[in-house]
């Protein structure tokens, strides 16, 4: 390996959990800080843990209940599609009778 290129490595970090579990392992950082570790991981402990850092399930509800209110305004296709129809039918009629 060459020299000085390297960076320094901690034979004795400490990795700590969000759960409070600490771990003293090997690392080019002297403290590393993560969300999940072995002894919270739903994997190893059995449990169901939801874990959302980046606020995606508060988001996703914001965007959904703004698609619903938006879909509750706006007419369907089929009443669209109803309107066009009745327009049609009279400008038929008006045709049939003579008129302008």
């Amino acid at each position: 390996m060459k020299k000085d290129i390297h960076p320094k490595y901690y034979p004795d970090a400490q990795m700590k959990c969000a759960c409070g579990t600490a771990y003293t392992i090997g690392s080019t950082q002297k403290e590393v800080a993560v969300d999940i570790c072995a002894a919270c991981h739903p994997f190893y402990t059995g449990k169901q843990k939801l874990v959302d850092t980046g606020h995606r399930i508060e988001k996703f509800k914001e965007r959904l209940a703004k698609k619903t209110a938006t879909a509750a305004v706006r007419k369907g296709k089929t009443v669209k599609h109803a309107a066009v129809k009745i327009k049609r039918a009279a400008k038929t009629a008006k045709i049939e009778k003579g008129e302008k």
